[in-house]
């Protein structure tokens, strides 16, 4: 049985929006540009040809990735689910440093949707992992390379 790989509804819709593109916009133009650079003739020293080639490849893989991915999905529509103010996958969660007050918000998804810039953490991170099953007004230890650091669950939302 395969494993199913959580993601969240937006993570798929991204996913799905890249796919399509990469189908309809980026392999036929591939194809087009090998097509002109086999009607250039000699394709051992024709760069073009092999260039096109390169890439063509390159969007084949990415089209088998994402489709690979899509495959083994399971994927979550939190906003779907009632908020019970319990912190789940695809939560958004707020957080305040009891020590310094700092307030941040992550939002926790899959592997494969995580950026941290972005203020979404991948599941399987020492924070999300701490998070999963607490509920808001919660206080958390996260243990980080600098040392614990302790976090009051300010807010759950599930958009």
């Amino acid at each position: 049985m395969l494993n199913r790989v959580p993601m969240t509804a937006r993570g798929a819709e991204a996913l799905k929006v890249e796919l399509n593109e990469l189908k309809t916009i980026a392999r036929p133009k591939v194809i087009a540009d090998i097509a002109e650079a086999r009607a250039h003739g000699d394709l051992k020293e024709n760069a073009e040809y092999h260039a096109a080639r390169e890439q063509q490849g390159f969007i084949e893989g990415r089209i088998a990735e994402i489709e690979g991915k899509l495959s083994n999905a399971q994927i979550i529509d939190v906003a779907a689910i009632k908020n019970d103010g319990k912190v789940i996958f695809g939560a958004t969660v707020e957080l305040a440093n009891t020590e310094t007050g700092d307030e941040v918000s992550y939002c926790i998804v899959g592997e494969d949707e995580a950026d941290i810039k972005s203020g979404l953490i991948n599941i399987g991170s020492p924070i999300a992992r701490a998070l999963v099953g607490k509920f808001e007004g919660d206080v958390i230890v996260v243990r980080t390379p600098g040392g614990d650091t302790e976090y009051e669950i300010v807010a759950v939302k599930y958009q």
